[in-house]
């Protein structure tokens, strides 16, 4: 399909900087099939599902992947977007011509790492060096890497370590914030069990590569970053028989979805899953995991507006986005919220 099917016109004020508080407070969008719109908040979640639906999380957690260091006169910025082994990562690099096969990059607090090789994409692989463990060296030189339409507006500060991580992160490896879960709260978390609705958790370690434009005509020539994620064999079993049942396995967030879809077999049930994905999901593909999905308003012509989009319909989502761009929603990762309902 041509990438501009995807484009829209989004006022640069409607990109949240900051979000909101209490967290539950948020703007929640309802596009249930074609029934008409409905303008919401997430404290209404509750009523929105039935009894025996479950929601299901990502519970990765973010790191401070976002480094400024030098090499020589040189100033480098690196974001690590993927883990290869203990000491090694892929990372984007800003200023990256001036850097070679064997340089080493310094960053603060006497970190350091060795260039090792180069990627067809432009990214790097950097080896940290020392015997501190990396996790280690990010805490002391690192910080937050919130996405470029926030950092380009304001600097990332302390109330962003906070802010960008959601209730369930628990599993360090996570470049950006599985956005759509920060909205929830242990409160809101007490109302959907108070009626009847569960949750469960997976881990797909979120790289920078979900920040990326898509720089083709077409989405056939666009290729993902491979991510890392995994599905427990109980936690699959678990939402296969919610299924059975017939109730609704609602994935928050769009690195939920694509997780649950990478794990689906032929027949439209989840099987235990342990490594990298790189699906990318465009109107016609049929999904076979999930029955609905909470999620954030994205960026014109991004992978994730065409994930919607693939689940809801184009025009429907157009028309949804213009009902929020024109409502005043908050648009991105610290922005409001969507329930995509699809007729089944």
């Amino acid at each position: 399909m041509r990438v501009n099917l995807f484009d829209f016109e989004l006022p640069p004020e409607r990109i949240a900087l900051r979000p909101a508080r209490p967290r539950d407070s948020a703007r929640l969008l309802l596009v249930a099939g074609s029934d008409p719109l409905q303008d919401l908040s997430v404290r209404d979640l509750p009523s929105m599902l039935q009894a025996g639906d479950v929601l299901v999380f990502n519970d990765t957690r973010v790191i401070p992947a976002q480094l400024e260091g030098r090499r020589g006169e040189a100033k480098i910025g690196a974001t690590l977007h993927k883990r290869i082994d203990l000491r090694r990562w892929h990372a984007f690099i800003r200023n990256a011509k001036r850097l070679r096969l064997g340089d080493t990059v310094d960053f603060a607090a006497g970190v350091q790492a060795l260039v090792e090789a180069r990627a067809e994409d432009g990214s790097v692989t950097l080896a940290f060096l020392g015997e501190e463990p990396v996790e280690v060296l990010l805490e002391r030189a690192g910080q937050m890497p919130l996405p470029p339409y926030i950092a380009g507006k304001r600097p990332t500060d302390a109330q962003d370590e906070a802010d960008y991580q959601t209730m369930f992160a628990a599993k360090d490896g996570a470049v950006a914030a599985p956005t759509a879960a920060l909205h929830f709260t242990p409160e809101l978390l007490g109302a959907l069990e108070a009626a009847g609705i569960g949750h469960e958790t997976l881990t797909l370690h979120v790289g920078a590569g979900t920040f990326l434009p898509v720089k083709v005509d077409d989405t056939e020539a666009h290729r993902m970053h491979a991510e890392w994620g995994t599905i427990s064999a109980d936690v699959a079993a678990r939402l296969n028989a919610v299924r059975k049942n017939g109730n609704k396995v609602i994935a928050v967030g769009t690195t939920s979805l694509r997780l649950l879809e990478s794990a689906a077999r032929a027949d439209g049930t989840i099987g235990q899953f342990a490594g990298d994905t790189a699906i990318f999901i465009t109107p016609g593909y049929r999904f076979r995991a999930v029955d609905g999905l909470m999620t954030n308003f994205h960026l014109p012509k991004s992978t994730l507006f065409m994930l919607v989009s693939a689940l809801m319909g184009l025009e429907r989502m157009q028309a949804a986005y213009a009902h929020a761009i024109a409502g005043v929603y908050r648009f991105y990762s610290y922005g409001d919220a969507s329930l995509l309902l699809p007729d089944n």
